[in-house]
C-alpha cells in the first residue's frame, strides 16, 4: 500500500492543488457520516420507519453543524466547473461537449442505483412487505438524488454564473424567508431557495477561480460574518438549530435552504478557504493524497451508495433481532454508543457495494471518449489539474 501510495503521489502533477481534493473528500465523506450517525431506521412490529437522535435529543444539534458540508462541496463545485469550463473554451471545445462529459460523469452511476432498486421495492411489495417500509427505505435510498438534480443544473448554467456576484441569490433567499417567515406567505415559496440557497457557495467557488477570495480577509469574513448571523437567526429569529432535517419539526433548516443554512455555509466556506494551505502541506504525504485520491475518483459511488449500505446492514441484522443503535429508539445516549460501534459495519456494506458498482463510475472516466475542438476524440480524464497558487498551467490531466 506504500509503494501504491508513492506511485500515486509520483504521477500526479506538481502544479495540481490537492487541497481542492481535500475539501471535496471531506465535503462528501461529512454527508455519509451525517446520514449514517442521524439517520435511524427503527423496527416498530412489521414496519420500519425513519428518526433521528436529533428529535429526541435536540442538544446534539452540534453534531449536524460537522457533518452537513453541502455548501463546501458547492464552493469546490463552482471553483472546478467555472475553470473547466474556461479551459475547454480556451481549447476550442465546445459547450455541449463540455456539458455532456460533466454531466455523464456525474449520472452514470446514477442508473444503477435506479435500477437496483426499482427491483429491490418490486420484490418487497411482492414480497408482503408493508408500503410504509417499502417507502421509507426507497426514500432513504434515492435521497441524494435531490442534490444531483440541483448540482447538474448550476452546473449547466456555469457560462451565466461564472460572475455573478454571490451577493444576488443571498438577497434572493433573505426575501423569500421573510416573505414566508415575517409576513406569513405561503410555505411554497421556500423552494425557490433550492436553487437560490445553493447558488451561493456555487457562485464563491465562481468567485474563487476568478481570484476574488484568495486574500485570508475574504476567508475571514465569510467565516466570522456567516458564523454571527446564523447565531443571531437562531437564537433570535426562531430558526431551528439543526442544519439537518429533523423528523416531526415545524421548519427545516435544509429542506428547502433557509437563510440560516446559508449563512451557515458561508461560514463553512470561508473556514474551507482559510484551512487551504495546511491542507496542501497535508497533501504532500504520500498516504493521505492517495486517501483523497481514491475519495475522489469514487466519490458518486460512495455518494449513492452510502445509504443503501445502511439499509443493507440494519435488515440483515433483523435476522438477529432488534439490535441496539441499529433497529432501537434512537432516544438516549446508549443508542448514539451503539450507533458509533455500527459505523465499521455501514463501512464494511459500503465497500461491498462499491465493489459492486464502482465501474459504473470508475469504468466510465477510463472508457470515455470526449470530442475534441476539432472532431478528434480523446480519453476522459480521470483527474482534473486545478492550478496551485503561482502555477502556470490552467488545465491539463494526468491518469492516477
Amino acid at each position: 500500500m506504500r509503494q501504491a501510495a508513492h506511485r500515486i503521489d509520483a504521477v500526479t502533477p506538481v502544479e495540481r492543488d490537492r487541497a481542492v481534493d481535500a475539501l471535496r473528500a471531506f465535503a462528501i465523506l461529512g454527508v455519509v457520516l451525517g446520514h449514517w450517525l442521524v439517520t435511524a431506521l427503527v423496527a416498530d412490529g412489521g414496519t420500519l420507519r425513519t428518526a433521528s437522535p436529533l428529535q429526541h435529543m435536540p442538544w446534539l444539534a452540534p453534531i449536524s453543524w460537522v457533518f452537513q458540508t453541502l455548501a463546501v462541496f458547492f464552493l469546490v463545485g463552482g471553483h472546478v466547473a467555472t475553470r473547466g469550463h474556461a479551459s475547454a473554451r480556451s481549447r476550442g471545445t465546445a459547450y455541449r461537449h463540455w456539458l455532456a462529459a460533466r454531466l455523464s460523469r456525474l449520472f452514470r452511476p446514477v442508473a444503477a442505483v435506479l435500477a437496483l432498486w426499482t427491483v429491490a421495492a418490486v420484490a418487497l411489495l411482492l414480497a408482503g412487505a408493508e408500503f410504509e417500509t417499502v417507502r421509507a427505505l426507497v426514500k432513504l435510498a434515492l435521497s441524494p438524488m435531490w442534490f444531483l438534480v440541483v448540482f447538474a443544473a448550476l452546473t449547466a448554467a456555469t457560462p451565466l454564473l461564472a460572475r455573478l456576484n454571490p451577493l444576488w441569490p443571498l438577497a434572493v433567499v433573505l426575501h423569500v424567508d421573510l416573505l414566508r417567515f415575517g409576513l406569513g406567505g405561503p410555505s411554497w415559496l421556500g423552494w425557490v431557495n433550492v436553487a437560490a440557497g445553493w447558488l451561493v457557495p456555487y457562485t464563491l467557488g465562481a468567485a474563487w477561480t476568478r481570484g476574488e477570495l484568495d486574500r485570508r480577509r475574504a476567508a475571514w469574513t465569510l467565516l466570522v460574518g456567516g458564523a454571527a448571523a446564523t447565531a443571531a437567526l437562531v437564537a433570535w429569529a426562531g430558526y431551528p438549530a439543526s442544519m439537518v432535517g429533523v423528523p416531526g419539526a415545524t421548519v427545516s433548516n435544509l429542506n428547502p435552504p433557509t437563510l440560516a443554512a446559508v449563512t451557515f455555509g458561508l461560514a463553512q466556506c470561508g473556514l474551507a478557504l482559510l484551512l487551504r494551505g495546511r491542507l496542501r502541506h497535508a497533501m504532500r504525504r504520500p498516504s493521505a493524497w492517495a486517501v483523497v485520491a481514491f475519495v475522489n475518483l469514487s466519490a458518486m459511488t460512495i455518494f449513492l451508495w452510502h445509504q443503501t449500505a445502511l439499509m443493507a446492514t440494519t435488515a440483515t441484522g433483523l435476522l438477529a433481532g432488534h439490535l441496539p443503535g441499529l433497529h432501537t429508539r434512537p432516544d438516549d445516549l446508549t443508542w448514539v454508543a451503539a450507533r458509533l460501534a455500527w459505523l465499521p459495519v455501514f463501512v464494511l456494506a459500503l465497500a461491498v457495494c462499491w465493489t459492486a458498482f464502482r465501474h459504473h463510475e470508475q469504468g466510465g472516466h477510463r472508457r470515455a471518449a470526449r470530442p475534441g475542438p476539432r472532431g478528434s476524440r480523446s480519453r476522459s480524464r480521470v483527474v482534473r489539474v486545478q492550478r496551485a497558487p503561482g502555477g502556470e498551467r490552467s488545465g491539463g490531466a494526468r491518469r492516477v
